[in-house]
């Protein structure tokens, strides 16, 4: 975390503003929403979209705080470097619950967290060491451990449909951060390839799981 980067501001100030136009306008948030039958029709914009909409305050204010703690650490790998990042990240969440949502005309969702998942999973990849800490869990985790449990989380909320969330979405968007992160900073490879391994399981379990026919 540091003083907030430009891009970072225009970010954040492009999802509140949005947002907050979506709040007051239903029909402007049912325009640019994800939602499978009309993607499926031929509205891509909505994969890119609806990442800028949020459901209320609350649901915003935790996608930008996350936003701002990590994103000068995926900064550091420059402005461009960092854009493909997030907006990668946002079309991987949004494709990857396209996929597992194919066949539900009617599924909808909003929100950034798939973009803002994939910032925090290259933060993870880019600084193994750090360590976070939660309001309910007022002890040190290592952002490695944090990174895999997440997924895990994710995993298992895809397979029961737990709340109101859009899990395959952060999975595609921590996916999506990993990925890129790793093609545009290949040396990580030699700097951190046990941390690369590690958090590469539960992409592999998924797979799996999927391959089985078992999500």
């Amino acid at each position: 975390m540091g003083n907030l980067n430009l891009i970072t501001i225009v970010i954040i100030a492009a999802n509140v503003l949005i947002s907050y136009k979506g709040f007051s306008d239903y029909g402007f948030f049912d325009r640019y929403k994800f939602q499978v039958g009309s993607v499926q029709r031929g509205e891509k914009v909505r994969l890119f979209s609806s990442a800028f909409l949020h459901v209320d305050t609350q649901h915003l204010l935790f996608n930008m705080l996350t936003l701002y703690f990590f994103a000068n650490t995926v900064l550091s790998l420059g402005v461009v470097s960092f854009l493909f990042i997030y907006i990668g990240s946002l079309l991987f969440g949004n494709v990857l619950s396209l996929y597992f949502h194919k066949n539900e005309y009617h599924y909808s969702a909003v929100g950034a967290s798939g973009a803002v998942t994939g910032v925090l999973y290259s933060a993870i990849l880019l600084r193994p060491d750090m360590t976070l800490m939660f309001f309910l869990i007022p002890i040190p985790i290592p952002a490695y451990i944090f990174g895999i449990g997440y997924l895990l989380y994710s995993i298992y909320g895809m397979k029961n449909r737990i709340g109101n969330i859009g899990h395959d979405a952060h999975f595609g968007g921590a996916v999506g951060g990993y990925i890129i992160t790793l093609v545009l900073a290949p040396s990580l490879f030699q700097e951190n390839l046990l941390m690369i391994v590690l958090l590469a399981i539960p992409i592999i379990l998924l797979y799996i799981l999927r391959k089985s026919g078992k999500m």
